[in-house]
C-alpha cells in the first residue's frame, strides 16, 4: 500500500518495494533506487514495511485524536508552522530564481569572451564550438526552470482552505485502527525515510509522514497532550457546577 509513496531522504529518489516468495510477508522492505543504480549516489539503507505502516498508523492516530479533540488549537499550529515554513520555501525559490538569472547573465559574457578570443586566434574554432554549444545547452537548461520557478512564486497557495477540508475528513473518519490502501492514499502524499543511524549499539531510523494538502503536521507531544486534556476538563467542570 505504500509503493510510490517512499522516498529517501538523502538522494530524493524514491525507495524501491522488495518481496519475493522466499521471503515471509513480515521481511518485506523498501530499499533506495540509487545505491542499485549507481553506488556513489547514496547508502545500501532499507526499512521493513512492517515499520513503516507500525510509524504511519500510530502518526495518524495522534494527528486524527489532535484534531478531534484540540480541533481550534490544532489548525492554529498548523497554520503557525505553515506560516514559517512557507516563508523559508519562499526565500529558497526566490533565492534559486536568482542564482539561475545570474548565471545565465554570467553565461552570456563568457559566449562573448569566446567569440573574441576566437576571433583573435586566442582558441581554436574547434574549442570555440565544443565551449559555446557546453554554455548553450546550461543555458537553456537553466532558461526552462524560470518559467516554473516564477509561476509557483506568483501563485502561492493557501493552506487555510486545504486544512479544513483535512479536518473535515478526518472527523469522519474517527480512529483508525488499522491501515487500508484507501486510507493510505486519501490522506498520505509521501513518506520521507533517513538513513539508519546508530547510537550506542542501537539502530533508530527517522521518517517524515507528508499529510496531503497539508504536509508534515505538528502534533503536541504526550506533555502538552496531558496539559491541555487537564485544562480541558477543569473547564468543563466549572461549566457543569
Amino acid at each position: 500500500m505504500f509503493s510510490g509513496l517512499v522516498y529517501c531522504e538523502d538522494c530524493g529518489e524514491k525507495l524501491y518495494y522488495s518481496a519475493t516468495n522466499n521471503y515471509k510477508e513480515s521481511q518485506a522492505y523498501f530499499f533506495c533506487s540509487s545505491y542499485r543504480k549507481n553506488s556513489d549516489v547514496c547508502s545500501a539503507h532499507y526499512i521493513r514495511e512492517k515499520v513503516i505502516y507500525k510509524l504511519v498508523l500510530e502518526n495518524m492516530q495522534r494527528v486524527f485524536l489532535n484534531v478531534q479533540v484540540y480541533e481550534k488549537e490544532f489548525a492554529r499550529k498548523q497554520m503557525d508552522c505553515y506560516t514559517e515554513e512557507k516563508r523559508k520555501e519562499l526565500d529558497a525559490k526566490r533565492r534559486e530564481l536568482n542564482k539561475i538569472k545570474k548565471r545565465i547573465a554570467e553565461i552570456d559574457d563568457l559566449i562573448l569572451k569566446i567569440y573574441e578570443d576566437n576571433v583573435s586566434h586566442k582558441i581554436s574554432d574547434e574549442r570555440f564550438e565544443v565551449f559555446s554549444k557546453r554554455y548553450e545547452t546550461e543555458q537553456q537548461e537553466l532558461k526552462a526552470k524560470i518559467p516554473e520557478l516564477e509561476a509557483y512564486l506568483s501563485t502561492e497557495t493557501d493552506k487555510t482552505e486545504s486544512l479544513q477540508k483535512f479536518i473535515a475528513r478526518v472527523k469522519q473518519v474517527t480512529n483508525p485502527t488499522e491501515l487500508t490502501p484507501e486510507l493510505v492514499n486519501e490522506f498520505i502524499d509521501k513518506i520521507v525515510v533517513s538513513a539508519p543511524r546508530y547510537l550506542y549499539g542501537k539502530r533508530y531510523q527517522m521518517i517524515e509522514i507528508h499529510y496531503k494538502g497539508v504536509g508534515i503536521i505538528n502534533i503536541q507531544t504526550p506533555d502538552e497532550f496531558e496539559r491541555d486534556f487537564q485544562a480541558h476538563m477543569k473547564q468543563r467542570r466549572k461549566k457543569s457546577a
